[in-house]
This record gives C-alpha cells, structure tokens and sequence, in this order.
C-alpha cells in the first residue's frame, strides 16, 4: 500500500482511499483530499514535515501523520 507520504517530489498520485477515524478523517476530506482526486507534491520540508501540496488548483500543507491515512497509486 502507497500512500501520500510515499510519494516523491514532483509525483502527481490519484487518491485510492482515506484512512482514520471521524473528526481526522474529516478534516482531510474539508481540505478537497477525497478518493479518486489527483494531487501533485509540490515541495517537503527540510526534515519531512510538513508536505507542500496542490490540490485542486490550490496550495495545501499536509502533516506526515495525516499523509500516512491517504492512500494513493
């Protein structure tokens, strides 16, 4: 399983599936991550947290804990 921590700089990946529990899992989908958008990183910090993304024609920051829960091919 891949999953958006995976991914390289400069990869654009398709959403497969969100993991995680309510307010969590929530929190990713008000962001614009849902299954089957594609996303495009961008940039990672110095020592890998945060993930800089674009998402939907939009800049976006992700934690390595939440990039863990997405799900991506």
């Amino acid at each position: 399983m891949k999953t958006l921590k995976d991914a390289k700089i400069g990869e654009t990946v398709k959403v497969i599936k969100l993991w995680g529990e309510g307010a969590v899992k929530r929190r990713i989908m008000d962001m614009g991550i849902t299954k089957g958008v594609e996303v495009y990183v961008r940039k990672v910090a110095p020592l890998g947290d945060p993930i800089e993304l674009t998402v939907r024609g939009y800049e976006l920051s992700v934690r390595k804990a939440d990039a863990q829960m997405i799900e991506v091919e």
